[in-house]
């Protein structure tokens, strides 16, 4: 491939749209600004409610496999067995490969290649010329089966703890083995995958950054209108450190009563979170706002000094890039990719996961800064995004490895 002109690729997701992948929308319309056509597809249609339009919008143009039902899966599979039945043996030969190392079933797996014999046949009818993955788990999986079946080109995109969290369920190594390329968030990741793939195949693993656009880094700086409003964007689940974060604002009300802390999102853990609060009577400082859309994380994020997360595991959370760019500290865990975006005393602060007395220490620091400090990293924070986390940019080191 040398060009983009009416070059027609594939997107392959699980589910697809969903609230927390705008990053991927971007991404895919950053491509089409160059010239590529995007055939969107994806495993299931996600069960939630959409509520922004550009969302309800992608998905209309994506294609789900999992709709299709048993039976039409099952037809395609039988139809492939005809058509290339030395293919799909091929196929299943891997497939038994794969599951033998798997914390699925060997059904589960019998499933991703129904989907790929269907996915196969929709890449040819489409003309897609390369298959991009986001996500190394049962997305890639499909992708290798259908490559398999048809010699349909693929990549893959590697985030963060979903995917190493089970690394040696995943089989990096086969799905690197058979990719082009693949691709991940960060140089961590990138560390992190070396450990699971061939050596060989480490020339293969590339880091493009998810990115903004033009909403975020062409918007003017405002200064905070607040000096002692922080808030946190993200679901309320134990790897997101709500529990070390109320305590250590706990610590931060002893000497500073007035602070107050936005908690944006929901999720299982709201009932233990809101226990928390109350025993260490935090009512006045803790505010519970629930979900929000992206618009409604953009007027929090405004209405704040900075932002929050004590996460203790992350891939490169897209709300600190979306912070940053807002002109908004961070303070953040030096777990995973952050510490390569947010540096300590130019855009923010990195505390140890799990450890309430640095956070809190953090945030008490932050409330003692000077204005004219905090617009000054607030500008910081502004070049640090534009200079590492621009869409265009990246989108078009993805394409010259698509091109390549």
């Amino acid at each position: 491939m040398s060009s983009t002109d009416s070059l027609q690729i594939g997107y392959l997701i699980n589910q697809y749209p969903m609230p927390s992948q705008t990053f991927i929308r971007r991404e895919i319309k950053a491509l089409e600004d160059q010239g590529f056509r995007v055939q969107r597809y994806a495993l299931r249609p996600w069960p939630g409610k959409l509520v922004d339009a550009l969302d309800q919008r992608e998905h209309e143009q994506t294609r789900y496999i999992a709709t299709l039902g048993v039976a039409k899966l099952l037809l395609v599979m039988i139809s492939t067995m005809f058509r290339k039945p030395a293919r799909l043996l091929k196929a299943f030969s891997l497939l038994r490969k794969v599951s033998r190392r798997s914390d699925r079933s060997l059904f589960y797996h019998l499933i991703y290649l129904a989907e790929a014999c269907v996915l196969d046949k929709w890449l040819q009818n489409d003309g897609v010329k390369h298959l991009h993955v986001h996500f190394a788990t049962n997305p890639t999986e499909v992708a290798m089966y259908a490559h398999v079946l048809g010699d349909h080109p693929y990549s893959f995109m590697v985030h963060g703890p979903e995917e190493f969290d089970r690394a040696a369920c995943v089989a990096f190594d086969e799905k690197a083995s058979r990719a082009k390329f693949v691709a991940t968030i960060t140089s961590f990741a990138r560390s992190q995958l070396y450990r699971w793939v061939r050596f060989e195949d480490w020339p293969k693993i590339q880091v493009v950054h998810c990115g903004l656009d033009h909403h975020y880094l062409e918007r003017e700086y405002e200064p905070p209108v607040s000096t002692n409003r922080l808030v946190c964007v993200g679901r309320l689940g134990e790897q997101k450190g709500h529990m070390t974060l109320l305590e250590a604002a706990a610590i931060v009300a002893r000497t500073h009563p007035s602070f107050e802390l936005a908690l944006v999102g929901d999720g299982e853990l709201r009932g233990e979170v809101e226990k928390s609060i109350a025993k260490h009577g935090l009512h006045e400082q803790v505010k519970l706002l629930g979900w929000a859309d992206g618009e409604q994380v953009q007027e929090q994020l405004r209405q704040s000094t900075a932002l929050v997360l004590a996460s203790f595991a992350e891939g490169l959370p897209v709300v600190i890039m979306e912070a940053l760019a807002m002109g908004r500290p961070v303070i953040s865990t030096m777990i995973a990719g952050i510490p390569e975006l947010v540096v300590t005393g130019k855009n923010g602060w990195l505390v140890p996961a799990g450890d309430a007395e640095s956070l809190a220490a953090a945030i008490m620091q932050l409330l003692e800064t000077p204005q004219d400090t905090l617009v000054q990293m607030g500008h910081q924070a502004i070049e640090s995004v534009q200079s590492q986390h621009n869409v265009t940019i990246e989108a078009k080191k993805l394409a010259a490895h698509i091109l390549a």
